[in-house]
């Protein structure tokens, strides 16, 4: 009670009514008074109250500014990422270019062909490790980031939405406060001018009774009123005080201390994504090292003696070189004589001799090329050349040749079912093409022959003329003879330069017995590697698989496909490493790789 009356004192001295912020702020006053401690209390207050506004406009701009960096480094990862994809992309479209193209598959068979080759793979697996270095950033750095910026901006609009609250409630508690003061202030005025009006009638001797009686009741209810003002101002102050303590010392400082944590735990959060930025890329450094490794051990397996052989191999001609040209006495009635591998064609008057060896031969160093199309038997190229040619010619058909019978084998599988399960299918119907596919082994078969022929004449093996030939091929057996048919097969061919007598050949060409399918065991795979899948097929329908080398299915199941049908109607098919078998192909919807043979329409 003793602090309200000398605040009362003061202001009434003072002869304001306005708030103490004036006379705290007044510039140099020509007499200053010493502050009594509530003063002191006040300007503190009040310079409380000026420090936190100020601080919550800073603090907001720093969080502010503080969610801008995020948003700005998140900017920046992902303008990183997108670098690391357009390396990636650019590494990719390089490695691609300089892929060898397919008539150049043949240069594999160089070692620095083959190690070019394999530092283009290795570069390709270069770029998917900067595309793992994006996919990683955009996971780890962006996508985080992103998402607990918007998480900081929800949480500082909290926290400063309680913290303006808490200064709106005790701008208002002030406001209040300085309502029942200036009450109070004007009841005390009141009640003094009342106090003093009544002394003054009091004091008068020609005022009746009745009127100082009057102006003392009314000074008395003056002072009343100033007490009740005082005691309401005295509650206000002290629900004010109370108040404005919890704001400063409980209220503010709990906001300002979640917003603290909150500004640690950004700083905390960017310098895990900076640490993240570092491990991305270190990630990968040891698949990027072991692509540089492999690209150097690629380099170190050339060699160069290797190459130069292969080089020798590739256009080695197998003619022997010309003999010695023998000196001509033109002094001399003498007659030059050459040999049969001299530069020249033999000018020897023998001319029963030189009618007898056909026509004259060019040898091979100054042999024209032929510009026009090849001949069938590559009677154009040298010997060697020829033979490879040759061989690899063979090859091409025997690998046809048993394409042919693995669909022969296949068909006959199908009508064995189809006998056993009429309701499966009529055995009847495959016969056209059993008989199709017979006709194409036995065409294939005799240019096989051919080509033999033509083979055996360049490696020095054909017998003569009066004994057949004996060669055939490997991949099937002989039933019986047939009359020899104008196959082309020149036996009596000359030098490489195409030149040849037209006599026919006497050669006996072998009929092929086909192959046909061994009693039991029809679906045994067992001996057979592992087939690799060339696409997937979804069952239309359920089947049972009841006989042997079949396989069940149910309808909607998705299945590998390792097989395509052969014009068999059936397709073969896997569900894991250790079932697999056939299913009729109109029971299955395909789905073959881009990169695997399309199937065969049979008719």
């Amino acid at each position: 009670m003793m602090m309200h009356e000398e605040l009362y004192d003061f202001l009434k001295r003072r002869r304001s009514v306005g708030s103490l912020r004036w006379f705290l702020e007044e510039p140099d006053p020509p007499t200053p008074l010493p502050l009594t401690p509530l003063q002191e209390y006040l300007q503190k207050l009040l310079e409380m109250k000026m420090l936190s506004s100020d601080q919550f406009d800073n603090l907001e701009k720093h969080t502010q500014w503080g969610i801008d960096f995020v948003e700005k480094y998140t900017k920046f990862v992902k303008e990183r990422s997108e670098i690391e994809l357009n390396y990636a992309r650019q590494i990719r479209n390089l490695s691609k270019k300089y892929q060898p193209k397919k008539k150049e598959e043949d240069d594999n068979k160089y070692t620095w062909c083959r190690a070019f080759h394999s530092t283009l793979n290795e570069l390709n697996d270069y770029a998917g490790q900067h595309e793992l270095i994006a996919e990683n950033m955009t996971s780890q750095i962006i996508a985080e980031l992103t998402r607990y910026a918007q998480d900081i901006k929800t949480e500082r609009k909290a926290h400063f939405h309680d913290g303006r609250k808490a200064q709106q409630q005790v701008e208002a508690s002030w406001k209040q406060l300085e309502s029942c003061k200036r009450k109070f202030e004007r009841d005390c005025k009141e009640a003094d001018r009342a106090q003093q009006y009544f002394e003054k009638l009091d004091a008068d001797i020609n005022v009746t009774k009745a009127d100082v009686e009057k102006a003392r009741q009314q000074a008395q209810m003056r002072h009343q009123m100033a007490s009740d003002s005082k005691n309401e101002y005295s509650s206000c102050l002290q629900k004010f005080n109370q108040e404005q303590n919890e704001h400063y010392y409980t209220i503010i400082p709990n906001i300002f201390q979640k917003i603290q944590a909150m500004e640690e735990k950004r700083i905390e959060r960017m310098g895990g994504s900076l640490k993240t930025f570092a491990e991305v890329d270190r990630q990968i450094l040891p698949i990027i090292g072991k692509c540089l490794d492999g690209i150097t051990q690629v380099a170190e397996s050339i060699e160069p003696k290797n190459d130069s052989s292969q080089v020798i191999e590739s256009y080695k001609s197998g003619f022997e070189p010309p003999g010695d040209v023998e000196f001509e006495d033109y002094g001399q009635a003498m007659k030059r004589t050459v040999s049969e591998t001299s530069l020249t064609n033999s000018r020897s008057d023998n001319k029963a001799d030189r009618s007898s060896k056909g026509k004259s031969k060019t040898l091979w160093p100054f042999i024209k090329k032929n510009k026009g199309s090849n001949p069938e038997d590559f009677s154009h190229l040298p010997p060697e050349q020829r033979r490879k040619k040759l061989q690899a010619k063979i090859d091409d058909i025997n690998k046809d040749v048993q394409k042919e019978m693995d669909q022969r084998d296949a068909l006959t599988k199908m009508k064995e079912v189809y006998v056993k399960n009429p309701q499966m299918g009529d055995p009847n119907s495959v016969d056209p093409r059993l008989a199709e596919i017979a006709h194409n082994i036995e065409k294939l078969q005799a240019e096989a022959q051919k080509f033999e022929g033509w083979l055996a004449e360049v490696e020095g093996r054909m017998p003569v003329k009066s004994d057949p030939p004996k060669r055939t091929s490997v991949l099937y057996e002989t039933q019986n003879s047939t009359p020899p048919t104008n196959n082309n097969c020149a036996q009596d061919r000359e030098s490489p330069d195409g030149s040849y007598t037209e006599e026919p050949s006497s050669e006996v060409q072998s009929k092929v017995q086909p192959e046909t399918a061994e009693s039991g065991d029809e679906f045994d795979d067992a001996d057979e590697e592992m087939l690799p899948t060339i696409g997937t097929c979804k069952a239309l329908y359920p089947f049972e698989g009841a006989n042997e080398g079949t396989i069940s299915v149910v309808e909607g199941e998705l299945l590998y496909v390792i097989e395509e049908d052969k014009g068999d109607g059936w397709t073969r098919v896997r569900r894991n490493e250790e079932e697999e078998g056939y299913v009729p192909t109109s029971y299955v919807e395909v789905f073959l790789d881009s990169n695997a043979k399309g199937a065969i329409t049979y008719i």
